[in-house]
């Protein structure tokens, strides 16, 4: 790659050349130098070097040491969130992983190769080498900092095939720490790359070993995979490596079984489902729940009807599973409960032209959540897109929308209860009993403040009503019905709107 095309940010070049401006070593790398060797932008920095960590504390006053792993982390003030803070690390060697998470001991490594060889893989092992003379005079702009890249294990070559390779020997990195199995997995859905088959087969040999590893790290790196385009190839790698029986086995259950319809196995159809999500981008939660929504089927699979599998209750079965399954791995509670109650109500009715009542519609918000029913939709999207129908957003579907948000909008609405004054103020203002006048004069008052909702206070419309008092019964009747119609055609377009919105009649 042309070195003058690579784009380093100033936060980082200062870190490097005021390192380099003592007599230390300083490089960009990592994740870093990779996204920049393929032309994306880095979502973090790191930064390594041959000074100790309090040597790069003297240099850095706006910095901090929280670890024993000879990281410290600069502050720059930057407004970009991936360079507000920087983490420069001292070169490091690593002693034993006992427990397959943690290094037994962190070493000062004497060279940079030796640094690099510590690290997960090839794409990964690499530096770039910023020469002293092009990172002078930093308060002018800098063309051409970056004189070459670092790369003493083929890391280059290996972005050039798309090879995900473990730096040395495949196994030896994966004892170091098991979660690195998921990270190729995420690796290669990220930036769909292949996995070198030296390095599946050691995930293959030591998938059992992640059970060494914390529930939320194990976590952390599912939700990424999950945040990927290639997110259901990605979970079909941890299953095909044998990753996914030590994170959710509860998904393999369904591998080979019939579904209704026949179309796709009920595995096939999960993720089909998560990667429609994928696809459209959906959220994390809403790609949770499509991977998840039918993992209770293959426990309540019944006799055949109508030449087909019948899986009564799989929505309530599935919302319990899909619990225990995020309890294990760890999730906040809030996400617990919002991922079981969408699958648990994913199978939700709703029949356009035989008139489901609003009242249904309520229970099912209030058992849902307001804040819910929008994810709730694109989980049923999902599933459907996950049996191979041709169109997301069906008519039904759609005018299930326009309802709900019509009854979330009822506070919106034109109705007397907005104004300012009610019947009984009517009936005191005017010495008048109940009956056809009190409604009358609320609803000339309606519209008023509809046209101009600043004379809704207290103080107008009790005037307002002294007035309309005065009036004969005819020209009040006359004012009324024409308010009325006006009132009327408010409503009318407000929910014309909402319609309009979701394209239903």
């Amino acid at each position: 790659m042309n070195m003058d095309k690579i784009q380093i940010s100033q936060e980082i070049l200062v870190a490097v050349a005021k390192l380099q401006s003592v007599g230390y070593e300083a490089y960009p790398v990592g994740g870093c130098v990779r996204d920049l060797l393929l032309g994306k932008t880095p979502k973090d920095w790191d930064v390594t070097t041959s000074a100790k960590p309090e040597e790069i504390m003297e240099l850095f006053p706006e910095s901090f040491y929280e670890n024993k792993f000879l990281t410290v982390t600069m502050k720059t003030g930057s407004e970009d969130p991936a360079l507000k803070e920087i983490e420069i690390t001292t070169f490091r060697e690593e002693g034993k992983y006992t427990d397959k998470r943690h290094p037994d001991e962190v070493r000062f490594a004497r060279t940079l190769e030796e640094d690099l060889s510590r690290r997960d893989f090839t794409i990964n092992a690499m530096a770039l080498w910023t020469s002293e003379s092009g990172l002078r005079n930093l308060d002018s702009s800098i063309e051409h900092p970056v004189s070459g890249v670092i790369d003493p294990f083929a890391g280059q070559e290996d972005l050039k095939k798309k090879l995900i390779r473990a730096v040395g020997n495949p196994e030896n990195r994966f004892e170091e720490d098991a979660l690195r199995m998921m990270r190729a997995i995420r690796l290669a859905a990220e930036l769909d790359f292949t996995i070198e088959e030296k390095t599946r087969e050691a995930i293959k040999k030591l998938a059992g070993t992640l059970e060494f590893i914390a529930k939320e790290r194990i976590r952390d790196e599912l939700n990424k995979i999950l945040l990927t385009p290639h997110a259901k190839e990605g979970i079909e790698l941890l299953h095909k490596l044998g990753l996914l029986r030590h994170t959710i086995p509860e998904l393999e259950e369904g591998i080979g079984m019939e579904n209704r319809p026949r179309i796709f196995t009920i595995w096939e159809h999960n993720l089909k489902a998560l990667e429609y999500g994928a696809k459209t981008k959906f959220p994390l939660d809403v790609r949770l729940a499509a991977l998840l929504h039918d993992v209770g089927k293959a426990r309540t699979k019944g006799p055949m009807k109508n030449n087909e599998w019948t899986f009564y209750g799989h929505d309530v079965v599935g919302g319990r599973m899909a619990a225990e399954i995020l309890e294990r791995l760890h999730y906040p509670r809030h996400i617990v409960e919002k991922i079981s109650t969408l699958i648990r109500w994913h199978l939700f009715k709703y029949e356009s032209e035989e008139g489901t009542t609003d009242s249904s519609i309520r229970r099912l918000i209030r058992r849902v959540g307001a804040e819910n029913m929008d994810d709730l939709v694109k989980l049923r999207i999902c599933d459907r897109m996950g049996m191979g129908v041709p169109k997301a957003l069906p008519y039904r579907l759609r005018h299930f929308q326009f309802r709900v948000e019509k009854i979330l909008r009822e506070e919106e609405a034109p109705t007397p209860k907005m104004l300012k004054v009610n019947g009984e103020d009517v009936m005191n203002i005017l010495q008048i009993p109940p009956g056809h006048k009190v409604g009358y004069v609320l609803e000339v008052l309606l519209q008023e403040v509809i046209d101009e909702p600043a004379r809704n206070t207290r103080e107008n419309l009790e005037a307002r009503i002294k007035e309309l008092g005065k009036l004969s019964d005819e020209e009040l009747i006359k004012i009324a019905e024409a308010a009325e119609s006006k009132v009327e055609m408010t409503e009318d377009q407000r929910i014309s709107g909402i319609k309009g919105k979701y394209y239903v009649k």
